[in-house]
């Protein structure tokens, strides 16, 4: 009797840290895989460990994901890939440069990695999933999404991007059987810290989760199904009244007449 497997799941920026830890526990959950990074051979390295003890087939794409043509590569395997079911946009570059010390050529990239391409594996994957009947995207963002005054703003405004994109996606999809996660990691033990200009022994180490503790709560939540999914935060009720208060405000956004706190009669708004 052949045993049905979960598909396949693709994750970007797959070679490290979170990424690489992804890819482990979903093939060990049984999906096969196509892994996404810049570093062929650490991304061979990971493929051959992961065929070995799952016995799953796991496939390498090389790409860099600020490149048009490379993340047109990884669009063009997407469209071959008719078993894939799970798409994992984790590849991110974060920075701690204040605004008047930063490198706009480098914010420019990291819109690129953070903002421009998953949104197109995104628009690419889900067409898809809904043609298949079924699929599922998760989306790795911040806690600066909420918190954009913590670290560098283009990239909390980068991950601000991705839990809006997460959130309007899910509104959209969810008839469709589509589902969606943000996952909003605080501090996570990984290469991302020395990348961004922070070494990450200059936090304090409470605030610094693994990156395994940080995927195996992610999936946990996406188990659950989450939206959205904050792993260090332990009271509940926290983040059942950021969304309440965000769904009531909603409402309120759009009228006919100014506030009444800005002072302006009928006739002056009119």
């Amino acid at each position: 009797m052949t045993v049905a497997t979960p598909g396949t799941a693709l994750v970007t920026g797959a070679s490290t840290g979170i990424g690489a830890i992804y890819a482990d526990r979903l093939a060990r959950r049984g999906y096969d895989l196509v892994l996404v990074a810049r570093n062929q051979q650490k991304l061979d390295a990971i493929a051959k460990r992961l065929s070995a003890e799952t016995g799953r087939v796991v496939r390498t794409v090389a790409a860099d994901l600020t490149v048009d043509a490379d993340v047109a590569k990884v669009e063009d395997v997407i469209a071959a890939t008719p078993t894939l079911s799970l798409l994992v946009n984790n590849a991110g570059v974060g920075s701690t440069a204040k605004l008047l010390d930063a490198d706009v050529g480098k914010m420019t990239d990291m819109i690129a990695l953070n903002v421009t391409a998953p949104t197109r594996l995104a628009y690419k994957a889900v067409p898809a999933f809904v043609a298949r009947g079924g699929g599922a995207v998760i989306n790795i963002a911040s806690i600066v999404a909420i918190a954009p005054e913590l670290l560098n703003g283009v990239y909390g405004g980068s991950k601000a991007f991705i839990l809006a994109l997460s959130q309007s996606m899910h509104h959209e999809l969810a008839a469709h059987n589509i589902k969606v996660q943000a996952v909003l990691p605080g501090a996570t033990a990984t290469d991302f810290w020395d990348i961004s200009g922070l070494a990450v022994e200059n936090l304090p180490p409470s605030w610094v989760m693994t990156a395994a503790d940080m995927v195996d709560a992610s999936l946990a939540g996406f188990d659950a199904g989450e939206l959205v999914t904050l792993p260090a935060v332990e009271d509940t009720v926290l983040i059942e009244n950021f969304e309440n208060a965000r769904q009531a405000l909603a409402g309120k956004l759009s009228g006919v007449t100014p506030a009444t706190r800005y002072g302006l009669s009928k006739a002056t708004a009119a």
